[in-house]
């Protein structure tokens, strides 16, 4: 039983990202050219390519794709309006393709990917949000380039290779020294000294 299983799962062609925007249409009765939030997550079988197919998408400002097999970003060069992509639960490697987005995109989910390096990410000209969380940054170096996102002030980072061996009080020391600019780190909002005095007085 259990061979039959898998046999038919490997037989079964990737959803496509065009067969996945008449799947929302059908099940919504819309035009997704017309919306301005999109889901295609959790598509079976999954979706393992993003392509130009999601440029019809043309109003989106939110377009989640997270939960599928998805290895790269691509295919969003013409989405103008966008401004929260989620993508987490996927198997991205790196930020490579998001740079025609980077003046407007506002929020990055990509938590739960196979991101090692930081690379690309000065694209990110009006990011403030990046949840990058269980990826496989290991090493500061990599950390370091978060520096180069001007407007970031909330990240979620836990449970990459780099901060596991550190307790949370040195984490957060040092991601700090790093990054001044956060207003949150790992959901916590950070308070600064002069920024107590001015809550109390």
């Amino acid at each position: 039983m259990k061979l039959k299983f898998v046999k038919i799962i490997s037989n079964a062609k990737p959803t496509t990202c065009k067969e996945a925007i008449q799947r929302w249409e059908e099940k919504n009765e819309k035009s997704a050219a017309e919306e301005k939030q999109i889901i295609l997550s959790f598509q079976w079988p999954p979706i393992e390519k993003m392509d130009n197919s999601l440029s019809v998408l043309t109003r989106v400002e939110k377009l989640s794709l997270s939960t599928n097999m998805i290895e790269k970003i691509s295919g969003i060069n013409s989405l103008k309006n966008l401004k929260i992509l989620s993508l987490g639960r996927n198997y991205i490697k790196t930020f490579s393709g998001l740079e025609a987005v980077g003046d407007h995109l506002e929020e990055l989910w990509i938590s739960y990917n196979m991101i090692e390096k930081i690379k690309g990410v000065n694209a990110l000209k009006a990011l403030k949000v990046l949840y990058m969380s269980n990826n496989l940054v290991k090493d500061w170096a990599e950390f370091n380039r978060l520096h180069e996102i001007p407007n970031l002030q909330d990240l979620l980072f836990v449970n990459n290779p780099l901060c596991e061996n550190m307790d949370t009080e040195s984490w957060r020391a040092q991601a700090l020294k790093r990054l001044p600019n956060l207003k949150t780190l790992d959901s916590i909002p950070i308070v600064r000294i002069g920024e107590e005095d001015e809550e109390e007085g």
